[in-house]
């Protein structure tokens, strides 16, 4: 049977949540007065801006077009702040060849707009590795909802149960979970104890440095 990789993007591919979190927080406080503690900002680091805008500040304060400015804006300032630090986790650029080699199929599944994803494949040069790509413009309902991993799988024609996904964020590993998929956790924002509710997870990694995609395709058959 066929298998796998599906990836987040953002804390998993490469080391960039503290810039999203950052970016976040200066908005939603100095410019919308939220009046949120860091550890609150963070707790709302999941899912489309769009739903973390309503979730913070109820579904009438915007209109569709102040949510897509101030999305863009976010990742404007994100980018801006980032670019400099832009790069893979270590042992990650060895870890996708081999898995191209072995032509094992992968794909993105990213809560994060295009322009972000774009940023990120074409300014590190590896979108000629995955197959698909999900954002959060290809999904009614993101993460911890399964669409996002279950629409990637379905564009690689790859079944589910087959797919092993890559996250850093409990709600993603929860997304896999509900796809019925197997994990792999990045611990580059969140530790191992804020996973412990969620089955399915066959390792906890700091990077990529010691893991082998054979190794990975030898787990799954277990």
């Amino acid at each position: 049977m066929e298998k796998a990789f599906l990836f987040d993007l953002n804390g998993t591919m490469i080391d960039d949540m503290h810039f999203h979190l950052k970016a976040w927080y200066h908005i939603l406080n100095d410019d919308l007065g939220a009046n949120l503690s860091w550890e609150e900002t963070k707790s709302h680091m999941y899912g489309k801006n769009s739903e973390l805008l309503i979730r913070i500040f109820g579904k009438d304060r915007f209109t569709p077009e102040e949510i897509d400015r101030l999305s863009v804006e976010k990742e404007k300032r994100y980018q801006q702040e980032y670019r400099p630090h832009l790069q893979l986790l270590p042992g990650l650029q060895q870890f996708l060849e081999k898995a191209h080699a072995l032509n094992i199929p992968m794909a993105i599944g990213s809560a994060a707009i295009p322009f972000n994803i774009d940023f990120v494949l074409d300014g590190l040069n590896i979108r000629h590795y995955f197959k698909a790509i999900v954002s959060a413009d290809d999904v009614q309902i993101s993460k911890p909802h399964p669409e996002t991993y279950l629409k990637a799988a379905k564009l690689l024609g790859v079944d589910p149960a087959n797919c092993l996904v890559f996250e850093d964020a409990p709600k993603g590993v929860e997304a896999a979970q509900n796809a019925g998929m197997s994990s792999v956790v990045l611990t580059t924002m969140h530790e191992k104890h804020e996973f412990t509710q969620y089955t399915g997870i066959i390792h906890y990694i700091k990077d990529y440095t010691h893991l082998t995609p054979a190794g990975l395709m030898q787990a799954m058959a277990v």
